[in-house]
């Protein structure tokens, strides 16, 4: 059995039309109504006002004057009535004595019978106005004095029938029905196209679906943890969704403002505005790396722009990790390597009877691996760091670079606030020891060095100032490789600046001191460039010890 259909509840655009015409035709019915009210009445009152101008000029007459004293007053006045009747425009010109016979009419047959009518008040001298039904039906009257001196001689009746008048209405109905009817088509025509685009717009949608639809707008904006932003043709933000104003840190005044003037990074900033799309390029705010994807909205003109963002900032810093590690496990590999040598070394010198030479050999090289490692230890107690440290000496000596303590190296075990991640540590000493190397293997290859001096990076790792309760963390990479010209050491810091080529990595390079400058901001603290003294370019970045209360991030996580 086939299920009855429900009837679809009609589209917005349906009820909106419905609802338009029905006005319309309401609107259009009242006008036409009151129209013909007010067309009728002006219509008797001008007939009044016809009839009264007649009767009072009939009367005023010397004509008439003279006639009333005639031997026969009907012969001399009923041609000169059907005269003004006709001249007028009236229906029926009547003239009678004061007793109300009739001299005139318009029916020959009707002269010398009484007048129907009132008199009254026209014999007493006043001209007045009246509808009456008398011989040729109902009609709008007059009837005014005929005076000689004070007193009334006769008197003289000018009317218009009704059916006159109800014609002549009828006649301008017609014409209003027309410009009625107009007005109805045409207003029809035009809330037709106006709903038929509205259809278009909200895709056929009724009121509840449109609200439904609003909802899990709002619904899904909300969940969203990707960054949504919708720019319109002026390039100011339509739409910003929660995820969008975390990660580029702004709040919910942004709304309706200018790109330009939310104070974002310039490269983010000229992203944003582009007119070509976007497709996961990578940009740095204050606190975080994020993913920008955007798509120029388009129809007829340009609308608007839509943003996506997404956060790698932990994604970033975990691959700097990784990397990292990468690194180690290839130092150790080829620190395995070396130590395998040095074993056949001392295993053959052992089997040529060299005992001796074989203990000294062996004691010389664990005298040399322990040195960089006792050193360390002793400077720096604490672990990250002093782990990070070994980590990238052995690396640095894989390409042929010397990492160096300064004299005045010395961190405590515990000194590190919680607040200061340790992730954040290894970021800006890994990639400020990772540029200081490639920059000191880099001058070496480029222009050899005779003697005994190598190519080296210098490390200092202080803490300063915790007499006072408000002490700083020093971290000092200094390298002796080609350094930074004066006129660019502002622009190292911006993402994309690099000395080297692009390579394989897959946001490019120059990344690595931007990310140093990130998470120096991210916790409170400054990072400089400044000529080392022995050549090459030198690093500093400085932690505060101590943040104040509610500025500092959970351990580990981004700000």
């Amino acid at each position: 059995m086939r299920r009855p259909r429900v009837p679809r509840p009609r589209s917005l655009a349906g009820q909106l039309f419905a609802m338009q015409t029905v006005l319309v035709a309401a609107v259009v019915t009242g006008c036409a109504a009151f129209a013909y009210v007010s067309d009728r009445g002006q219509a008797e009152d001008a007939a009044r006002r016809q009839v009264t101008t007649a009767a009072a000029a009939v009367a005023a007459a010397p004509v008439v004057r003279g006639a009333v004293h005639g031997v026969d007053p009907a012969a001399t006045l009923q041609p000169y009535a059907e005269r003004v009747r006709h001249d007028t425009g009236v229906d029926f010109v009547t003239i009678m004595n004061p007793s109300g016979i009739r001299w005139t009419h318009p029916d020959p047959a009707r002269i010398g019978e009484p007048f129907l009518g009132h008199t009254g008040p026209a014999l007493r001298g006043r001209t007045f106005s009246e509808t009456y039904t008398g011989t040729l039906g109902p009609s709008v009257r007059a009837v005014a004095p005929v005076m000689d001196g004070d007193r009334t001689v006769a008197l003289v009746s000018a009317g218009i029938t009704v059916e006159v008048i109800s014609a002549e209405v009828r006649r301008q109905l017609i014409g209003l029905l027309g410009v009625a009817l107009g007005a109805l088509a045409l207003g029809g025509v035009g809330t037709y196209l106006l709903n038929a685009r509205l259809r278009r717009h909200t895709h056929g949608m009724n009121a509840t679906e449109l609200s439904r639809m609003h909802d899990y707008h709002q619904a899904t904006l909300h969940a969203v943890r990707e960054g949504l932003l919708m720019l319109d043709g002026q390039r100011r933000i339509a739409l910003l969704n929660d995820g969008g104003r975390e990660l580029l840190g702004l709040d919910g005044a942004s709304i309706g403002r200018p790109v330009a003037d939310l104070g974002l990074p310039r490269a983010l900033t000229r992203a944003l505005l582009a007119t070509e799309p976007r497709v996961d390029e990578v940009h740095l705010t204050a606190d975080r790396i994020v993913v920008v994807n955007t798509s120029p909205v388009s129809g007829g003109e340009r609308c608007g722009t839509v943003v996506t963002l997404r956060d790698h900032t932990e994604l970033q810093a975990l691959s700097g990790e990784l990397d990292s590690v990468r690194g180690l496990a290839e130092a150790l590999r080829s620190q395995a390597h070396e130590a395998a040598n040095r074993l056949h070394a001392v295993v053959s010198l052992i089997e040529l009877g060299r005992a001796d030479e074989a203990v000294d050999f062996v004691t010389s090289e664990l005298e040399l691996a322990q040195a960089l490692t006792d050193q360390v230890v002793a400077a720096v107690a604490e672990p990250v760091l002093a782990a990070l440290l070994l980590g990238k000496a052995a690396q640095a000596n894989e390409h042929g670079v010397e990492l160096l303590l300064a004299p005045d190296t010395h961190v405590d075990d515990g000194l590190l606030p919680p607040g200061l991640p340790a992730r954040d540590l290894v970021t800006i000493l890994g990639n400020l020891i990772d540029n200081g190397v490639d920059a000191a293997a880099e001058e070496a290859n480029r222009a050899p060095r005779t003697g005994t001096r190598r190519a080296h990076v210098t490390v200092t790792v202080r803490a300063d100032g915790q007499e006072d309760g408000d002490g700083e963390l020093l971290l000092r990479v200094a390298d002796n490789g080609a350094g930074v010209a004066p006129e660019v050491m502002d622009e190292v810091f911006r993402r994309g600046w690099s000395t080297k080529s692009p390579g394989t990595a897959p946001h490019g390079r120059g990344l690595g001191l931007a990310l140093v400058r990130q998470a120096a901001r991210r916790n409170g603290g400054t990072v400089t460039v400044a000529e080392a003294p022995g050549g090459g370019a030198e690093f500093t970045v400085r932690l505060p010890l101590r943040a104040p209360a509610g500025e500092r991030s959970p351990a580990g996580a981004p700000s």
